[in-house]
Protein backbone atom coordinates (compact mmCIF):
# COMPACT_ATOMS: atom_id res chain seq x y z
CA UNK A 1 0.00 0.00 0.00
CA UNK A 2 1.00 3.10 -1.00
CA UNK A 3 1.82 6.22 1.54
CA UNK A 4 -1.32 7.73 -0.10
CA UNK A 5 -3.35 5.01 -0.10
CA UNK A 6 -2.72 4.56 3.24
CA UNK A 7 -3.43 8.32 4.33
CA UNK A 8 -6.65 7.76 2.54
CA UNK A 9 -7.63 5.27 4.24
CA UNK A 10 -6.72 6.39 7.35
CA UNK A 11 -9.00 10.05 6.68
CA UNK A 12 -11.85 7.41 5.68
CA UNK A 13 -12.03 5.55 9.05
CA UNK A 14 -11.82 9.04 11.11
CA UNK A 15 -14.26 10.45 8.77
CA UNK A 16 -16.64 7.70 9.67
CA UNK A 17 -15.73 7.40 13.47
CA UNK A 18 -16.30 10.87 14.58
CA UNK A 19 -18.10 9.24 17.88
CA UNK A 20 -21.35 12.06 16.85
CA UNK A 21 -23.22 10.26 14.18
CA UNK A 22 -25.02 13.07 12.59
CA UNK A 23 -21.49 14.15 11.26
CA UNK A 24 -20.36 10.28 10.97
CA UNK A 25 -23.25 10.42 8.10
CA UNK A 26 -21.92 13.59 6.23
CA UNK A 27 -18.16 12.88 6.42
CA UNK A 28 -17.95 9.35 6.07
CA UNK A 29 -19.79 9.27 2.81
CA UNK A 30 -18.02 12.46 1.79
CA UNK A 31 -14.54 11.19 2.34
CA UNK A 32 -15.74 7.84 0.58
CA UNK A 33 -16.49 9.62 -2.50
CA UNK A 34 -14.17 12.32 -2.50
CA UNK A 35 -10.87 11.79 -0.77
CA UNK A 36 -9.01 9.49 -3.36
CA UNK A 37 -9.74 12.67 -5.84
CA UNK A 38 -8.82 15.96 -3.32
CA UNK A 39 -5.29 17.40 -3.86
CA UNK A 40 -2.48 17.06 -1.26
CA UNK A 41 -3.71 20.85 0.07
CA UNK A 42 -7.14 19.66 0.45
CA UNK A 43 -6.02 16.57 2.18
CA UNK A 44 -3.77 18.46 4.28
CA UNK A 45 -7.00 20.77 5.29
CA UNK A 46 -9.41 17.55 5.20
CA UNK A 47 -7.32 16.40 7.90
CA UNK A 48 -7.60 19.54 9.89
CA UNK A 49 -11.34 19.59 10.04
CA UNK A 50 -11.19 16.39 11.12
CA UNK A 51 -9.24 17.28 14.30
CA UNK A 52 -11.68 19.88 14.99
CA UNK A 53 -14.87 19.29 17.45
CA UNK A 54 -17.03 17.78 16.60
CA UNK A 55 -20.50 19.54 17.43
CA UNK A 56 -18.41 22.45 15.58
CA UNK A 57 -17.25 20.63 12.61
CA UNK A 58 -20.79 19.92 12.17
CA UNK A 59 -22.39 23.44 12.96
CA UNK A 60 -20.31 24.76 9.96
CA UNK A 61 -21.30 22.19 7.75
CA UNK A 62 -24.84 23.06 8.65
CA UNK A 63 -24.50 26.46 8.48
CA UNK A 64 -25.62 26.65 12.20
CA UNK A 65 -22.05 28.51 13.14
CA UNK A 66 -19.58 30.74 10.74
CA UNK A 67 -16.99 28.71 9.51
CA UNK A 68 -13.81 29.95 10.64
CA UNK A 69 -11.92 31.59 7.96
CA UNK A 70 -8.97 28.91 7.49
CA UNK A 71 -11.44 26.37 6.61
CA UNK A 72 -14.34 28.84 4.93
CA UNK A 73 -13.33 27.86 0.87
CA UNK A 74 -13.91 25.34 -1.40
CA UNK A 75 -13.70 22.23 0.51
CA UNK A 76 -15.99 23.66 3.07
CA UNK A 77 -18.11 24.82 0.30
CA UNK A 78 -18.35 21.23 -1.43
CA UNK A 79 -18.87 19.40 2.12
CA UNK A 80 -22.01 21.33 2.66
CA UNK A 81 -23.01 20.86 -1.12
CA UNK A 82 -22.74 17.05 0.12
CA UNK A 83 -24.44 18.01 3.14
CA UNK A 84 -28.07 18.40 1.11
CA UNK A 85 -27.48 14.78 -1.16
CA UNK A 86 -26.31 13.05 2.03
CA UNK A 87 -29.55 14.48 3.98
CA UNK A 88 -32.13 13.68 1.54
CA UNK A 89 -30.43 9.96 1.40
CA UNK A 90 -31.09 9.78 5.09
CA UNK A 91 -34.74 10.85 4.83
CA UNK A 92 -35.28 8.79 2.11
CA UNK A 93 -33.02 5.49 3.90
Amino acid sequence: MSSNEARHKKLKLRAWRRGFREADLILGPFADLHVSSLSAADLDLFEELLDQPDHDLYGWILERMPTPAAFDGPLMDRLKAYRDIAHKAIGNG
